[in-house]
């Protein structure tokens, strides 16, 4: 038996608990992306107020609209992958791992539930994918490479 099979019930604790946080987190940065495109408007008045002695601020304005569009939309995708990953993780679909691992590397930056949980997840599920596939190659003879002669 290969002591990191997703059979192991160990394994399916973490893959249990990933899809929780997962699925709350998800939930969680959906209610940001709506709180925050809902005051856009609030957002766009306060930033201008402190546009009064700046050169250009049409450019800067123009910037912050953009920058402001981006994190609703990032907060929204990491939202939805969120939500998908942890009812994937939940159900034990094998493309759950992949949805789980991507949503962990675009919520890293989202400092500190982000960040924790997407270093939570990429050591669980990369750690448990290197031991699964040394533990099937254990078999496999390796040759010693050291002090062999060179063919010339």
């Amino acid at each position: 038996m290969i002591p990191d099979d997703p059979s192991n019930p160990n394994m399916n604790r973490h893959l249990r608990m990933l899809g929780v946080c997962w699925a709350l987190y998800g939930i969680l940065r959906l209610l940001t992306a709506v709180w925050l495109a809902s005051f856009s408007n609030t957002a766009t008045l306060m930033f201008g107020a402190l546009l009064n002695r700046v050169p250009d601020p049409f450019t800067l304005m123009s910037f912050f609209h953009f920058f402001y569009g981006v994190l609703v939309a990032v907060s929204a995708v990491c939202g939805i992958l969120g939500v998908l990953a942890g009812l994937a993780l939940l159900s034990g679909v094998q493309s759950g791992r992949m949805l789980a691992i991507i949503a962990a590397f675009l919520s890293v930056s989202s400092i500190p539930l982000g960040t924790t949980l997407g270093i939570y997840t990429l050591i669980v599920l990369l750690a448990w994918n290197a031991r699964r596939k040394s533990a099937t190659a254990t078999g496999t003879p390796i040759s010693n490479l050291k002090r062999q002669p060179l063919s010339t």
